[in-house]
């Protein structure tokens, strides 16, 4: 191998293409998706008619979640202002014991009623923000700003299957990848 002469320079503009050229290569790599419009929220949440039992339908679950049956979320409004939340499920089978977890609930947004936490664990609390609430307040879609979980939820197990999908068309119209929707097992009434 021969060395190269003691003489020889590397031309300058070889050496501001060669610069030019990791300067591209480090922004490239520094890149970051383009940031997302922030996720819609129902206009209005009527807290009082917001309470009660809501099955979860369909699901991207939460680890804890990710094979639940008969999974059903209910609120109370407490003295204080805040939600007690008891969301109850078994774990792979409609025969598994309940489980049971309660997070409180704070409304983040008092002008829609759309943006709570869910504190599981002290300190710590969880974006949850109301997308879609029809106006009877029959069917609810709760999502993060994040996208990665989502819950369709009715006053009912089941829904139809029109009702279903264009529920699960909102969920798309906000982002979300549903192909990674879970239908969540719910026995059926009667």
């Amino acid at each position: 191998m021969k060395s190269m002469s003691p003489g020889f320079r590397v031309p300058r503009s070889l050496k501001i293409a060669a610069a030019a050229g990791l300067l591209l290569g480090l922004l490239a790599a520094c890149q970051t998706t383009p940031p997302r419009a922030p996720i819609a929220l129902a206009p209005q949440v009527d807290l009082p008619r917001f309470m009660g039992r809501w099955y979860v339908i369909a699901a991207i679950p939460t680890w804890p979640e990710r094979d639940a049956y008969e999974a059903v979320e209910s609120y109370r409004l407490r003295d204080d202002g805040r939600i007690a939340t008891t969301f109850t499920f078994r774990r792979g089978s409609f025969e598994a014991p309940l489980k049971t977890m309660e997070p409180v609930g704070t409304v983040a947004d008092t002008r829609s009623n759309a943006v709570w936490t869910m504190q599981f664990v002290w300190p710590f609390e969880a974006d949850y923000r109301i997308v879609h609430v029809d106006p009877a307040h029959t069917e609810v879609i709760v999502g993060r700003e994040k996208r990665d979980y989502v819950w369709i939820m009715a006053r009912t197990p089941t829904l139809p299957d029109a009702d279903y999908q264009r529920l699960v068309g909102i969920v798309a119209a906000q982002g979300y990848d549903t192909a990674k929707l879970r239908l969540v097992p719910q026995k059926r009434p009667g």
